[in-house]
């Protein structure tokens, strides 16, 4: 994958310093092609971890994050009707969509960590990530989108489907 060389290029040190660099403010940056880089690499080491971690354990006894049931609980009052399997990008991203989900998200701005990280998810549940069946959202619209298809059951294909891959840090 391009994010692999992106890091060897780079190398550990590089990496940390980019790690600590993007702990500042959003606000602080312009269009750096670097720290845009920085960015993609650290979604792509988390949709890796997640992916294999589905491929290994039961997603109905994964735990996310301290608050998975408040998460979930609020995405389903809020989104009772969305379908979780294969996602319509335009029912993530049109400006409707932004405006019901920007509330949701806000409700969890002081409780979960980097909420509003730019994170990889899945478009449909049975796929693994690729270029076609991936999208970039907030972590919360991750957390509660895949909190749900761990606990209704989408996710228990990937173990059978799929097995654990090396992370492309290694490679």
């Amino acid at each position: 994958m391009a994010m692999a060389s992106v890091s060897n290029d780079v190398g550990a040190d590089g990496l940390i310093a980019g790690a600590n660099v993007l702990t500042r403010p959003a606000e602080e940056f312009d269009n750096d092609p670097s720290v845009e880089a920085l960015w993609a690499m650290k979604a792509l080491e988390h949709a890796e971890v997640y992916f294999n971690i589905l491929c290994s354990v039961d997603p109905k006894l994964l735990k996310l994050t301290p608050h998975d049931d408040n998460i979930y609980k609020t995405f389903r009052e809020e989104f009772p009707d969305l379908k979780v399997d294969i996602l319509d990008e335009e029912g993530l991203k049109s400006f409707e969509a932004k405006q019901k989900w920007r509330p949701f998200c806000e409700k969890f701005k002081d409780v979960v960590e980097d909420y509003s990280f730019g994170t990889l998810l899945r478009l449909d549940h049975s796929g693994e990530y690729s270029e076609h069946n991936s999208i970039l959202v907030t972590r919360i619209q991750f957390y509660a989108i895949e909190l749900s298809r761990n606990r209704e059951g989408l996710n228990d294909c990937i173990r059978s489907k799929f097995k654990p891959r090396k992370s492309s840090k290694n490679q």
